[in-house]
Parts: structure tokens; C-alpha cells; sequence
């Protein structure tokens, strides 16, 4: 076998080997998140973290004791987000919204959001990484 040859068959030895560490790094949705726990959280934004592979609403929302708490909730990438109709014009600090979603199996104010309705009613789809998003409402 030749040097150049045997360079090549490395090279996809390796890309093969390495397919698996990429895709089991990417989480399933009933890792991190319980669909049997609902949560539905109104307040005002105060980021978004678009970053992949998910994007990150931060929302400021008044507890029953008047403390405000910081809630976190993974969506789905920037680029989904785009698609479903997301526009950063839409989504600034300070807006008010209702996120619907599932709390993170580890506790505390973390959740998977699946939508985001808008003070004005419009309903944003979060491009959740659960299956069944439309069928969660």
C-alpha cells in the first residue's frame, strides 16, 4: 500500500471513529428534562443566549414570596429559532412573555421551553428538542 493510500484509508478510519463522540455528545430531550412537569412561567426577558447547539431565554419573573427569580430555558439552535419565526427585534430585554415548558430533571428555575407567547398574544414555537412539542400544549 502505498504512503498516499494508506493516508487516506487513516484519515477515514478516524472521521468514522469519531461519529460517534460527536453525536452521543448532543443530549435527548428526557435527559435533562421531565415531560410529567409542566411549567408555565410569566415575566420579562432579560437575555437571549443565542448560542448552539441551543439557545438560552432568561426570563425575570416575580415568585409567590415577591422575590424575583431568574428562570433559564433551553431552546432550540439560533438558526431553528430564525425559521419558526423568531426575530431578535421581537425578543428584547424587558419584553414581557409567557414561556410554557418542562422543568429540568436537576431542579431549580430551569426549564425546556416549547413556546413563547409574545405580550401582544403572538405564540413563538421555541424549536424544543421534545418530539412532540405540539402536542405538549
Amino acid at each position: 500500500m502505498t504512503r498516499k493510500a494508506f493516508g487516506m484509508v487513516m484519515l477515514v478510519a478516524l472521521a468514522l471513529a469519531s461519529t460517534p463522540a460527536i453525536s452521543l455528545a448532543h443530549h435527548a430531550f428526557s435527559a435533562e428534562f421531565d415531560q410529567a412537569k409542566p411549567v408555565k412561567v410569566q415575566g420579562e426577558i432579560s437575555r437571549l443566549e443565542w448560542t448552539n447547539p441551543h439557545a438560552w431565554l432568561f426570563i425575570d419573573s416575580k415568585g409567590t414570596d415577591g422575590k424575583v427569580v431568574t428562570w433559564r430555558f433551553e431552546m432550540g439552535a439560533p438558526n431553528a429559532l430564525l425559521r419558526a419565526g423568531w426575530s431578535k427585534s421581537d425578543i428584547k430585554p424587558g419584553t414581557q412573555v409567557t414561556v410554557s415548558g418542562f422543568l429540568a430533571r436537576s431542579g431549580g428555575s430551569v426549564g425546556n421551553a416549547y413556546q413563547v407567547r409574545l405580550a401582544d398574544g403572538r405564540d413563538l414555537f421555541a424549536a424544543s428538542s421534545l418530539k412532540d412539542a405540539a402536542d405538549a400544549k
